[in-house]
């Protein structure tokens, strides 16, 4: 299972009534096309930052300009590609604004930079295939 983690601008209630919207009649979690598994995650409930790494919160919330308390956690099956949806789900979480994270960097992606396709770190937004070859050029896969 590979992780994206969506934080968007705005509101909660928004993000929640968007996901109600485009998912209806389900919740807890969400679904894709059953591919995509989609949740809210927040610290005081939940274990959103349990494992994020302190230099990787400083990105973050650089990025945010704040400390968020609570994301949209998507979980991708290994069965499918998934980077259409993946995409497609991104595209309407931060319409508004915001960032997404990824298994794959510590960059903290907008829109436009996974729109456009932009490279970081040597990778694209949710570029597993990606992460693969640069690790086994390294020799850590």
């Amino acid at each position: 299972m590979r992780t994206v983690f969506v934080f968007p601008a705005g509101e909660r209630a928004e993000t929640i009534a968007a996901l109600d919207r485009h998912l209806p009649q389900q919740r807890d979690p969400w679904t894709l096309d059953g591919n995509l598994y989609i949740d809210i995650d927040d610290e005081q409930t939940g274990c959103l930052f349990s494992d994020w790494d302190p230099e990787d919160m400083t990105i973050l919330e650089a990025a945010v300009g704040h400390h968020p308390t609570w994301a949209v956690q998507v979980d991708i099956s290994g069965r499918i590609d998934g980077t259409a949806e993946v995409h497609q789900l991104i595209a309407l979480l931060l319409e508004r604004g915001g960032v997404a994270t990824d298994d794959y960097t510590a960059h903290p992606w907008t829109l436009p930079e996974i729109v456009s396709g932009a490279v970081i770190e040597g990778l694209r937004f949710f570029d597993f295939r990606g992460y693969r070859e640069l690790t086994r050029e390294q020799g850590h896969y």
